[in-house]
């Protein structure tokens, strides 16, 4: 009995230099749509990404519709071979996953992530934002450090993304964040500072929110072809407009990833497919699924999709 599939589909930090381009060289479909991103959102995608340009390739405003060009041409060429019963995108992932399931047209999901990217960008000016990585801290730890950085700092901070069980994100202001780094290392945890250009998924985020809205709304939304876990619910959802209202949020929402694999699993998904350059999320699925026991572990697969190779052996 085939075990029914989940999509995932990454956000930002899963770019990696030459991505997407051998599909490209091999697929005259795959090339066109770089080619539109390209005029979309007016940046030579395929010189950043495929010429290695490390600088280029962190700016939010070419990684953002780079990343979904690549989710987007595998989840084509995947599509032929599967039917999947749902799909979640974490973050920027989040606009790939829509456009799998038939709820948002390529073209929109092009102009949304692109103007997204840029707003993004454009956010912090000053660079007054941070984000950084808590680990090896329980929740519970880590609200108390986010609340008493905050109240201490007198500055927003936030969980920005709520990513296993022992992961999480704090986003904020800088000076925020900072105490928040240094409680983390005082409670024998770790704190990673992440290299972003803001403080995304936070309250800092709201004007460029605003701003991306008219776009989102004149949108056609659809009905799913299959359930989408928006990443604010962690909940699956069919109708577009009631995805579209979660979506208008979404830049300044938390990312509710551990609440998303394990309500998936709760659904009956058992085998999840990641579709993007590098393994981060599938690696995540294993530690979201704490509790299972020895036999049911042995039931999840997570798979990687980022090369034609990888399609071509697919299910074989």
């Amino acid at each position: 009995m085939t075990k029914p599939i989940a999509l995932l589909f990454p956000g930002q930090g899963s770019q990696e230099p030459g991505m997407g381009r051998d599909l490209a060289d091999s697929s005259r479909d795959a090339m066109q749509l770089w080619k539109r991103a390209e005029s979309i959102s007016q940046l030579p995608l395929r010189e950043i990404f495929w010429e290695g340009d490390e600088t280029a390739m962190s700016d939010t405003r070419a990684l953002q519709p780079a990343l979904t060009v690549v989710n987007l041409n595998l989840w084509r060429e995947l599509s032929r071979k599967v039917h999947p019963v749902a799909a979640a995108g974490h973050s920027l992932g989040e606009f790939s996953a829509l456009a799998a399931a038939g709820v948002l047209d390529e073209e929109s999901v092009l102009h949304m992530v692109s103007l997204r990217g840029r707003l993004m960008a454009e956010a912090d000016p000053d660079r007054r934002g941070g984000m950084a990585a808590i680990l090896k801290l329980s929740l519970p730890q880590v609200e108390e450090l986010v609340k008493a950085a905050a109240t201490e700092s007198d500055r927003p901070l936030r969980i920005a993304n709520y990513n296993t069980p022992a992961q999480y994100v704090v986003s904020g202001d800088g000076e925020a964040v900072a105490l928040a780094c240094q409680k983390a290392k005082e409670m024998k945890g770790r704190a990673i500072p992440l290299k972003v250009s803001g403080a995304f998924h936070s309250p800092l985020m709201a004007k460029a929110n605003a701003e991306l809205q008219p776009l989102l709304r004149k949108a056609v939304w659809r009905r799913a072809h299959f359930a989408v876990y928006c990443n604010s619910l962690g909940k699956a959802l069919v109708d577009g407009e009631s995805i579209k209202e979660y979506l208008l949020e979404q830049m300044t929402s938390s990312v509710r990833w551990i609440e998303t694999i394990q309500n998936q699993y709760a659904d009956g998904v058992r085998r999840w497919v990641e579709l993007g350059p590098k393994a981060v999320l599938g690696k995540m699925v294993g530690q979201c699924l704490t509790g299972l026991d020895e036999a049911a572990r042995a039931d999840i697969v997570t798979e990687l999709v980022n090369s034609p190779e990888t399609l071509e052996h697919f299910g074989a």
